[in-house]
């Protein structure tokens, strides 16, 4: 729901999203033409058709429950390996690279500072430095949702925040972005 969309507006559809469907088995027995009344005006309405697959595909296959294995989370259809990576260490608390918007403009400034952001290739390489610096032992939670909020509020597209930045003396792209 936060994908592109602001938190005062999500967080009145959320808490109604999940009064409504609370469970998997809810989520995928209800009426298509409800998940999207309920689901707007938030845009993308896709998601809830999305979200319902993903629900019947639990409830089918896996007793009502998400997976927390990559390998069968990445088979669900309309979840990546973003969304795999945001569940295993959201959800299940477990070690899990994430690369949403934030984290690559994050790692690419500090770590890279020159080059293509969005290629192909960079984003494979932002994904490699992500799983590199996951914390191994415990923390990984932690450490993503540190590194998500870091990019919205300190290190955003426009108007960084350089200047009483703690990372400005190792950033590859200070003074350039600032």
């Amino acid at each position: 729901m936060l994908q592109q969309t602001q938190v005062d507006r999500v967080l009145p559809k959320y808490h109604e999203w999940l009064d409504r469907y609370p469970t998997f088995e809810a989520l995928s027995d209800a009426p298509p033409d409800d998940l999207v009344r309920t689901w707007y005006p938030l845009g993308y309405n896709i998601r809830p058709h999305r979200l319902q697959s993903i629900a019947r595909q639990a409830v089918d296959e896996h007793g009502g429950q998400l997976p927390s294995d990559p390998d069968t989370l990445l088979s669900f259809k309309g979840i990546g390996a973003y969304t795999a990576g945001a569940i295993r260490s959201f959800a299940f608390r477990q070690r899990a690279a994430i690369l949403d918007t934030n984290v690559a403009r994050v790692l690419f400034r500090v770590f890279i500072g020159k080059g293509e952001l969005k290629s192909h290739a960079m984003t494979q390489r932002l994904w490699a430095l992500s799983e590199t610096l996951v914390p191994r032992q415990k923390d990984a939670f932690d450490f993503n949702q540190a590194l998500m909020d870091f990019g919205a509020m300190q290190c955003p597209a426009r108007k960084p925040r350089c200047l009483v930045c703690p990372m400005r003396k190792h950033c590859r792209s200070y003074p350039l972005d600032c």
